[in-house]
């Protein structure tokens, strides 16, 4: 669809492809925060460890998620911006033109 469509709705929501793609590195990054997590308790306690193991697991995968989710969104918001850009030079509208 070109941005010159009138029987495209405006939406500042972005595309599925992009919205799986930030779901997925979220997924991810939290899998790998997890095991960063979990090995850095497993390497310094001796005994049972059952509980700090857990907290490590859970502390690093929240926090790796977390960052990750931040940089996610901001992601998101750039390629709309630029997508707003595009559509407003196409259009006509941009302050060059």
């Amino acid at each position: 669809m070109d941005a010159s469509d009138p029987s495209r709705p405006l939406s500042a929501i972005p595309g599925v492809g992009v919205r799986v793609g930030a779901f997925v590195a979220i997924l991810l990054s939290g899998l790998a925060g997890g095991l960063i997590g979990y090995s850095l308790v497993e390497l310094q306690c001796e005994g049972d460890c059952a509980l700090p193991l857990g907290v490590g697991l859970l502390v690093g995968a929240a926090m790796a998620a977390g960052g990750m989710a931040i940089v996610a969104v901001l992601v998101m918001r750039a390629l709309g911006e630029w997508r707003e850009t595009t559509d407003r030079e196409a259009a006509g509208h941009s302050p060059g033109a």
